[in-house]
């Protein structure tokens, strides 16, 4: 279990165009309280999409989170179902779904809720991963 002190900076968002051209979606890992560690503790960013099935803006976020993981193959994407992982959604303080949460090295380091798009989110993790880590600030 996750049990970190999380703070978050805003990314910026927007709705976009429904994109194109979209990964596969075992590419993108699903969490669960047994393999949160795991992932959230590998170095670099994991953005992770907080969704539910009967969401409409969730299922409008779908889309342009796996252009966004072809976009930015560098950089993980995984996803938590909040509805089968309650527990893990509130570990990260998930409040209103959609919610994406960008971890760099296992830390949060920004969260925003609502559909961002595609184009968007790969720049906001490019920003985030050109940004100096506190422990070298």
């Amino acid at each position: 279990m996750l049990t970190r002190n999380h703070h978050f900076t805003v990314v910026q968002s927007s709705t976009g165009d429904c994109a194109k051209g979209l990964i596969a979606m075992d590419a993108i890992e699903h969490l669960t309280e047994d393999t949160i560690e795991v992932t959230a503790n590998r170095p670099g960013l994991t953005v992770i999409d907080f969704w539910a099935g009967w969401c409409g803006p969730c299922r409008a976020m779908a889309p342009q989170f796996e252009q966004a993981a072809a976009l930015r193959p560098q950089y993980r994407f995984a996803k938590v179902d909040v509805d089968a992982e309650p527990a893990l959604a509130g570990t990260f303080g998930i409040r209103s779904i959609p919610t994406l949460v960008v971890l760099r090295d296992g830390w949060p380091v920004a969260a925003q809720a609502g559909v961002v798009g595609a184009d968007e989110l790969a720049q906001a993790l490019d920003r985030l991963a050109a940004a100096p880590t506190a422990a070298a600030a």
